[in-house]
């Protein structure tokens, strides 16, 4: 890890020059003593596409990264398990992008170095998130200008960064809420379902969530899920049918295949179902789960409906306020950010950057409630702000 340094010239008068040479860069830009930067560190990188998680991705140890001119050096604190991630890993977000590249997308954590520019706005020691690819990794350099302050390094935080932009985004531009609508969250206890349940409410919607059990059922009634439905215990068509005769107005759908089609049979008139994923069909070769959509355009047309894609990265012009709408929506109490650390996992907590692989193994079984993440290293002992 190399020290920053600057030379000033200083003009005393118009004959005598003399030559300063200031080594507080060396301490303000690399924190060695604060915060102990290690000379190597862990990270995962996508070595193989595949959607096997295990099979694609390696753990690879390399020099701590030196940021630029205008980049953070973040310790990742905690990062976030995405059901993208398997995306990515299998070269199905873009085709173009050849292995070995760095995988994981959000984290948060101190900024242990930085930049001359950068430091205009930050300085050592500073909490930041960030949401960007190279996140699996024990540190990861950041742009100054893609950091987003937070007040502390909590993991609730790092649930906003995709999973509730998506779904305040998604609702807000496409979902048209309208009060006294019904709306249908399909994963509603998962990452970002729990978002799309509460900004329903907020908007004054009647809201339904599905759940794969009743621990899960009863988290969606706490956060003001209207009708919670465990498809394990209940026949989901069966139900909707009876006590929605009337249909659905927006669904919020991240699940695919025939829970997509479900959803489409069940639109009122004027409908809007939103696809922000198909996570069943995440794990096959192809990555779509089937999907019967030959009758599509006849149900559309015959009840003024409409199906809207939702893909985050196209909405960046909105992120930053959603980003700081959300932060202060959590700072009042108004928004919960439920986070699963894996304490009921088979072999306990996800802590250390290898959890990753148990961690997205737990998520595609289906077993968390809120958003999964991991604990890449334990705070820092010597910083004062945490």
């Amino acid at each position: 890890m190399s020290c920053f340094s600057s030379v000033t010239v200083l003009s005393v008068s118009h004959t005598q020059m003399r030559f300063i040479v200031d080594m507080s860069y060396s301490a303000h830009f690399m924190d060695f003593k604060g915060s102990s930067i290690a000379s190597s560190m862990k990270k995962l990188v996508v070595t193989k596409l595949s959607p096997n998680f295990r099979e694609a991705v390696s753990t690879q140890t390399v020099a701590v990264p030196t940021p630029g001119d205008a980049d953070l050096l973040v310790r990742n604190r905690f990062v976030g398990i995405n059901a993208s991630d398997i995306n990515y890993s299998a070269g199905r977000y873009d085709p173009s992008v050849k292995p070995p590249f760095d995988a994981g997308f959000e984290g948060i954590g101190e900024v242990v170095g930085l930049g001359l520019s950068a430091s205009s706005r930050y300085t050592v020691g500073d909490t930041v998130a960030y949401f960007g690819s190279g996140a699996f990794a024990e540190y990861t350099v950041v742009p100054a200008k893609e950091a987003v302050p937070v007040p502390a390094v909590k993991p609730e935080f790092l649930t906003l960064l995709v999973s509730g932009a998506t779904a305040y985004i998604a609702l807000k531009r496409l979902g048209d809420l309208a009060k006294g609508e019904t709306v249908l969250v399909t994963a509603a206890a998962g990452g970002t379902g729990q978002f799309a349940v509460q900004f329903a409410k907020q908007a004054g919607c009647h809201v339904i969530g599905t759940c794969s059990t009743n621990e899960k059922a009863g988290f969606l009634k706490s956060i003001g899920c209207d009708r919670p439905i465990n498809y394990t215990a209940e026949d989901l068509a069966k139900t909707l049918r009876k006590e929605y005769p009337q249909g659905i107005d927006v669904v919020y759908e991240s699940v695919g295949g025939s829970v997509l089609e479900l959803a489409v049979n069940s639109l009122a008139n004027k409908g809007r179902l939103i696809v922000i994923g198909f996570i069943s069909g995440y794990q096959s070769a192809s990555g779509i789960p089937p999907f019967k959509g030959g009758t599509l355009p006849v149900k559309l047309l015959q009840k003024s409906a409409s199906i809207r894609g939702f893909f985050l990265p196209h909405f960046l012009g909105d992120y930053r306020e959603a980003l700081s709408s959300m932060i202060q929506m959590f700072a009042k109490g108004k928004l919960v950010c439920e986070v699963d650390y894996g304490d009921l996992a088979e072999e306990g907590k996800f802590v250390g950057l290898d959890a990753v692989f148990r961690a997205v193994d737990y998520m595609y079984a289906g077993r968390n409630l809120g958003k999964v993440v991991v604990e890449v290293a334990p705070p820092s002992v010597s910083n004062s702000k945490l």
